[in-house]
């Protein structure tokens, strides 16, 4: 209870007051939007079905998030057909817009793989699976038909496919479910839409044939 003093009353330390979430806190989100923020900064993306808590709070409170993350010229694109959240950078040739989000351009074994994840992605959904899974060896397998045939360091190449495998988990365009089994996520379709798979398809049949020709 409130002491009183007289007719004053006794300030409330500023670490009790229960509008805030800690001392000094000036902020006026609740705590589980701010958390989402945070995780939404830390991570590429956000999954309704792995998340299920904080895909509430997204949906619940889309219209805050989206306002904060505009603020620092981060654009927040919400698919709720798929299920799934991801940030991009915000972009303006009339406007300075310092870079929070960088890009890396995928090498040539990370395109391969991706390529085959996307392939994959879109054979088994149109197969009405819910869920989509690939064995790493499988994934290495059918990455290696694209190299050089005459390439003798298969082990060299076979460790670009597994960096590669690496670097789709941490981007989150997979997720390892048991030791080389992994669950091929949503966001393979924001990464390689169908027109861009289509072109890169024709690019390394392009570059097969071309191989081919110089070895015949």
């Amino acid at each position: 209870m409130t002491e009183t003093t007289g007719a004053f009353i006794s300030p409330v330390p500023m670490e009790e007051d229960p509008a805030q979430l800690f001392a000094g806190d000036c902020g006026t989100l609740d705590a589980d939007v701010r958390r989402l923020l945070v995780r939404l900064l830390q991570r590429r993306f956000l999954l309704a079905d792995r998340n299920p808590a904080q895909w509430r709070t997204l949906v619940e409170n889309q219209q805050v998030v989206e306002s904060r993350l505009h603020d620092l010229f981060v654009h927040l694109v919400v698919d709720h057909q798929r299920g799934i959240a991801y940030k991009k950078q915000v972009r303006s040739a009339e406007l300075d817009v310092p870079v929070l989000l960088r890009d890396e351009a995928y090498t040539r074994a990370e395109t391969l793989v991706l390529v085959h994840l996307r392939t994959v992605f879109q054979r088994e959904r149109g197969a009405g699976e819910s869920s989509v899974r690939v064995d790493v060896e499988e994934v290495e397998q059918t990455a290696l038909t694209y190299f050089d045939p005459d390439d003798t360091n298969v082990a060299a190449r076979q460790r670009e496919i597994r960096a590669a495998v690496a670097r789709l988990v941490k981007d989150g365009l997979l997720e390892e479910e048991s030791e080389g089994r992994y669950r091929v996520t949503p966001l393979v379709e924001v990464v390689l839409s169908n027109a861009r798979l289509t072109e890169l398809r024709d690019w390394l049949r392009t570059q097969v044939r071309a191989e081919g020709e110089e070895q015949a």
